[in-house]
């Protein structure tokens, strides 16, 4: 087993499940489940998760919010999120640590990068809300900020599709999916794996990233232990 220290990005939108807004708490405890069983084997942990379920700062300004106070907005979001998955992690026995990018004392801690890396040594997972604190960036670069700062050896994304196909499979019945793809080949191709900032962060920090289907039980444990076809890694 390689990856010693992961981060795992989830997406807000995952966190609905099969309603239309919020949190399904069955599917929240899946997660739940699946981050409990990686931490019992000595994988340490960190987390960032989105917001679109409960406010995404892009669509705000369509509905005439100022596009700033909008990404604000979506950074709070995140907060919960990552409060709700921090209380169901607890809830397993599973210690945690929630570090927000914007203060919020009374909720969390403020994000110090070697209080950080020290919760991860001594095994609790944290979870990293409200983005970036910085507007006009999401959470695919606050996920790679964060994972270059703490040393992680490799980001996971957990999405709804088993990895990276050459189009979109939900669309295209024929899509091919990559086991293996470079980060040159993913930008030549004009595929869709992250934001640009985010998946060139990744790049010139050598960072590499496991595409995978978080909603399939058990698939967070086979791609920590880097079992054959699941998922898609990016690499040099």
């Amino acid at each position: 087993m390689s990856y010693k220290r992961i981060l795992l990005k989830l997406s807000g939108e995952a966190l609905m499940g099969d309603k239309q807004f919020g949190i399904d708490h069955d599917r929240l405890n899946q997660y739940a489940n699946e981050i409990k069983d990686v931490v019992r084997d000595g994988i340490e942990v960190a987390i960032v998760i989105g917001g679109g379920n409960i406010f995404r700062g892009i669509q705000a300004e369509n509905g005439g919010i100022d596009r700033v106070q909008g990404d604000y907005m979506g950074m709070l979001a995140t907060v919960i999120n990552s409060l709700a998955l921090q209380s169901a992690l607890e809830e397993l026995g599973v210690f945690t640590r929630l570090q927000t990018a914007i203060k919020m004392e009374q909720i969390a801690e403020p994000y110090i990068k070697r209080k950080a890396v020290r919760h991860l040594e001594k095994g609790r997972v944290v979870i990293f809300g409200a983005g970036t604190g910085n507007p006009y960036f999401t959470t695919d670069t606050a996920a790679s900020l964060r994972a270059i700062e703490v040393g992680a050896d490799v980001i996971l994304k957990g999405t709804r599709v088993d990895g990276i196909y050459d189009s979109d499979p939900e669309k295209n019945k024929n899509a091919v999916k990559y086991d293996k793809i470079s980060f040159t080949e993913v930008y030549e191709k004009g595929l869709n794996v992250m934001d640009l900032t985010a998946f060139t962060l990744c790049n010139e920090n050598n960072l590499p990233i496991v595409v995978f289907d978080m909603n399939k039980p058990g698939n967070l444990k086979r791609v920590v232990n880097e079992e054959a076809n699941v998922g898609t890694l990016v690499e040099f």
